[in-house]
């Protein structure tokens, strides 16, 4: 999508920045605030990787270690298995874990920020696991991806020799995630969850994809223009409600095709819609969800029961893990107001670390971050690094 291909671009630009900067700026800071240099320099290090679009940054940075990489599966009920990937520190004896997971994208663990930050977190000196979330990956929200997030979590824990193991979701996901970590069927083998990009109610975002407006926690109403992406997964993944029977399975072949940045081929296919159908299909691709509000809403409105049963919200109880939550203040796919919610909605203590910063793009660097707001990163990442290392040794 062209919001992701120019997030890619601008973050190339932080990359000697965050090198010259963040490294130095953190060893300091720290040094007089938090005592906890080694971490902080860690995750200084591993922002600068991240920032970079190569697989193998040339620049060094200080306290990396080299990645290997393993191609694996994952077993999950029933005999079903998913692709899964063990990113493991050169030379760290008795690492930590952390699982890691895609957001809604085609290309699950083979796209590309994800196998970057997998490589950057690695090279911090944790065992990285990603797995494949199927229903993700074909552009929809569902519940049974929490099987998948419990088991990797419980297949890291024995990879690690840890009781526990921490889970980052990278949007959708990060919304699943607490429901997994909140599941008492996977509570035990999740220490702590970062969610980046999270949802809290997927009915509310669905919501704001029609409307350009989202309710905040303290009451007011967040404006801002949603991404045409959402509307468009919105309505692949309720094909029925837009397009007759007949046109559905060409529909969401068009879509599809869309969303995989394929718009000639999405485009001939559509042809083959009825004169109603393909009236609909232009709307999208024209992106005028402004005259298709009324059926996005619907869909909303039809979906609420199914749409609360993957959103945290009103479905924390049982959460027991520690929680970080990370948004882009201009996020247009989940508005920040999300994170704000989750920190309200999830257990009182649990939330240690809540940042909303205008130098993530929905969970993407973008632009170049102030000094204060790469220390801000730095040390969001510095905590979670931390977590990492309490995680309990069998």
């Amino acid at each position: 999508m062209q919001w992701q291909r120019d997030a890619v671009r601008s973050s190339v630009v932080t990359r000697w920045r965050w090198t010259r900067r963040a490294v130095i700026g953190a060893i300091f800071v720290a040094l007089i605030a938090y005592g906890t240099v080694s971490r902080h320099v860690r995750a200084a290090s591993l922002m600068v990787r991240f920032s970079s679009r190569e697989a193998s940054p040339r620049v060094a940075t200080i306290g990396e270690c080299a990645v290997d990489e393993l191609a694996t599966e994952l077993q999950l009920s029933g005999g079903e298995h998913t692709r899964a990937r063990v990113y493991t520190p050169r030379g760290v004896a008795g690492p930590p874990g952390i699982v890691l997971l895609h957001g809604v994208h085609r290309l699950g663990v083979d796209e590309p920020r994800l196998q970057r930050f997998a490589r950057a977190i690695a090279s911090s000196g944790v065992v990285v696991y990603t797995p494949e979330l199927a229903e993700l990956r074909d552009y929809r929200v569902d519940l049974r991806s929490t099987e998948t997030i419990g088991r990797a979590a419980q297949e890291l824990s024995r990879r690690v020799g840890r009781m526990s193991v921490g889970v980052m979701g990278m949007s959708f996901a990060g919304g699943l995630s607490l429901l997994t970590a909140a599941d008492p069927a996977w509570a035990s083998d999740i220490s702590f969850v970062v969610g980046v990009g999270a949802h809290d109610d997927l009915g509310r975002v669905s919501r704001f994809f029609a409307t350009d407006a989202i309710d905040e926690p303290n009451g007011k109403s967040l404006r801002m223009h949603a991404h045409d992406y959402g509307a468009l997964v919105l309505v692949y993944a309720h094909i029925d409600h837009l397009f007759l029977p007949d046109d559905a399975a060409i529909a969401k072949e068009a879509i599809r095709l869309w969303l995989w940045e394929d718009p000639g081929g999405a485009r001939k296919s559509a042809e083959r819609l009825s004169p109603a159908g393909r009236e609909k299909m232009a709307l999208l691709f024209d992106h005028r969800e402004d005259l298709l509000a009324a059926d996005l809403l619907a869909i909303a409105r039809d979906s609420a029961a199914e749409m609360a049963r993957v959103s945290p919200h009103g479905n924390l109880s049982g959460l027991r893990a520690n929680v970080y939550l990370l948004h882009g203040a201009g996020d247009t796919v989940i508005p920040p107001s999300e994170t704000r919610w989750l920190a309200r909605d999830a257990p009182e203590g649990s939330v240690k670390a809540a940042l909303v910063s205008s130098a993530i793009q929905h969970v993407e660097i973008h632009g170049e971050p102030s000094a204060r707001q790469r220390w801000e990163l730095v040390h969001f990442m510095a905590l979670v690094l931390g977590e990492c290392d309490a995680e309990v040794a069998r």
